[in-house]
């Protein structure tokens, strides 16, 4: 279902750092945390923890993801950050190019997700078993039969956006897991985590980060 692990040797791009936290903007094509047998070892919590040992995991992104990431350089910032994606305080913002003319200009999708065992790591809707999950979406524009579009997560499932996409009728360019015939012609999956708003683990203030979407 894809293909060999071949993550990029791109340095490290550090959008902030200061005394809790490290913010960084992930290439695709590499694991956010390493994978089962040493041939997936090469990752980003890696790579990130050879520049700033004390980094902590807080979330992750899919391999063919890419964008801003957050890291807790102390426990109290882990517990902290990690406490603010689970009560869904955090916002966020991601750019994709879908197949096909998306329409109207807005919309919601809100349809429950659940591991497809058979095929994992994929995901399928499911009404009676799946967990809940809702992405709001906005058209930035049509082009050459795709539609450029922001998404904005409201919870945070594993592949929501991409399933949520595949259900308009709309898969992600370039999915190697959900994408079929022309959908598939992009050189990666378009798909880009844009901006993540938390409030800093000391003292609470509102921050927001952003990584320029490269496609």
């Amino acid at each position: 279902m894809s293909a060999d692990y071949n993550p990029p040797n791109d340095p490290l791009v550090v959008i902030h750092a200061d005394h809790h936290l490290l913010l960084v903007d992930k290439p695709a094509g590499l694991l956010s945390v390493p994978g089962k047998g040493p041939e997936l070892a090469d990752c980003l919590l890696t790579r990130v923890q050879t520049a700033f040992p004390e980094a902590l995991l807080v979330h992750r992104l899919d391999r063919d993801t890419s964008g801003v990431m957050v890291f807790a350089l102390t426990p109290h910032a882990q517990r902290h950050l990690g406490l603010q994606f689970e009560k869904r305080q955090t916002k966020k913002t991601y750019v994709a190019r879908v197949y096909g003319t998306l329409e109207p200009k807005e919309g919601t999708v809100e349809l429950p997700l659940i591991v497809d065992w058979p095929n994992r790591p994929l995901q399928m809707v499911c009404h009676e078993t799946g967990k809940a999950a809702h992405t709001d979406w906005r058209v930035v524009r049509h082009e050459n039969g795709e539609t450029r579009v922001r998404l904005f997560p409201k919870t945070g499932r594993s592949h929501q956006l991409r399933v949520h996409m595949l259900a308009l009728g709309h898969p992600i360019l370039g999915d190697p897991f959900y994408a079929t015939g022309d959908a598939l012609n992009a050189p990666r999956l378009m798909l880009h985590a844009e901006t993540l708003q938390l409030r800093h683990p000391d003292g609470g203030k509102g921050m927001r980060f952003t990584a320029k979407c490269p496609f």
